[in-house]
């Protein structure tokens, strides 16, 4: 080893004076990978499980079953061009795999339960038959962590972090006790959605039958706030009481989150700019004089680490949350970091 590899902590061997020599084709590529994406449909991919689950025992094997349901889902794949190949169907969980293996796409997409087999939509519609139809499809949910670009300082665009992912947790504790509770669901399946966020599957046959205006119904229970400006917004300082649904997420989640996780991940109070975009969601102008005035006298008498913790503290002292007059700490937390605004509901059947 010489001198100048001992001195910048190298430990590498040599052998007869030459440097080890780089192995690249044990180095990870970048980008999109062919070879690998075989390797995960061949070795990797689930094709049996998701055969099982979209089945809901209607495989064959148990009697009454519907032996054509499966057969009537439609998935389409995506491939590396763009291309989008819709309305493919298979009869079992062998085609699924053998087709997936052989056209290896990347991107596959599950549709619905059509009325007839999808591959042959166009011989039911020359026979004038006009029943091609969805009749089912899973209630699914989309959520983004770009949604929460307003509310958030740490990332911006696409990108994720490890300050703002517990974002992602809020909305998925919020949403699946709502489902659960409220509505009275119970197969629920939360995933990540390989990009910048989650997915939620509910599997209940009452939700794989919900028409599409129940879906709408569903999804307007969730939207609490239209948009996601924080500047274009007022929070209310009625003395009307909150939704038990808002109520129950306020005190069983989003309250303790906030004040531990988001206040001082975010710093909404940080600077002038920041809390600004607080004090406009009050539409008292009294209130938001009073505040500014103080925050901006105590900027630097208080330690940059706990102004956040300090301001908010401000907040909640001056109006209190037990006081009915005034709920203007409860109304912009729920505004800062309820997952509502970002909640994207697929529901339209044909859509995939």
């Amino acid at each position: 080893m010489t001198r100048d590899n001992v001195e910048v902590g190298r430990d590498d061997m040599l052998i007869d004076g030459r440097e080890p020599q780089q192995l690249q084709e044990n180095a990870v590529p970048e980008g999109f990978n062919a070879i690998y994406l075989k390797v995960y449909y061949g070795k990797l991919f689930p094709c049996s499980d998701i055969f099982k689950w979209m089945s809901y025992g209607n495989d064959g094997k148990h009697p009454g079953c519907d032996e054509s349901y499966f057969g009537r889902r439609e998935f389409s794949f995506t491939f590396a061009s763009d291309v989008c190949l819709r309305y493919q169907s298979f009869n079992s969980a062998s085609e699924l795999e053998n087709s997936i293996k052989e056209k290896c796409p990347v991107k596959i997409d599950i549709g619905p339960v059509y009325s007839v087999d999808p591959a042959k939509r166009r011989a039911y519609a020359q026979t004038g038959d006009d029943g091609f139809a969805p009749v089912e499809r899973e209630l699914i949910f989309d959520i983004d962590i770009s949604d929460y670009n307003d509310v958030r300082y740490c990332c911006s665009g696409d990108d994720i972090c490890l300050d703002c992912w517990p974002l992602m947790t809020v909305a998925i504790k919020v949403i699946d006790t709502a489902l659960r509770d409220d509505f009275g669901f119970s197969h629920i399946l939360w995933v990540y959605s390989g990009r910048r966020g989650v997915h939620c599957w509910v599997c209940d046959g009452r939700a794989r039958r919900l028409n599409n205006e129940q879906r709408a119904a569903i999804a307007d229970y969730f939207r609490v706030y239209k948009g996601n400006e924080n500047s274009h917004k007022k929070v209310s300082l009625t003395d009307h009481a909150f939704h038990p649904f808002l109520a129950r997420s306020y005190s069983g989640v989003l309250k303790d989150f906030f004040v531990e996780k988001l206040l001082r991940s975010q710093k909404f109070f940080s600077n002038e700019d920041r809390f600004e975009k607080i004090l406009e969601m009050i539409p008292d102008e009294s209130v938001t004089s009073e505040l500014r005035g103080k925050w901006q006298e105590n900027r630097r008498s208080i330690p940059k680490e706990e102004i956040d913790v300090y301001r908010w503290g401000q907040l909640k002292i001056n109006y209190n949350l037990e006081n009915k007059r005034h709920r203007v700490s409860a109304s912009v937390l729920k505004r800062l970091c309820f997952p509502i605004p970002i909640l994207g509901l697929i529901w339209r059947f044909r859509n995939i």
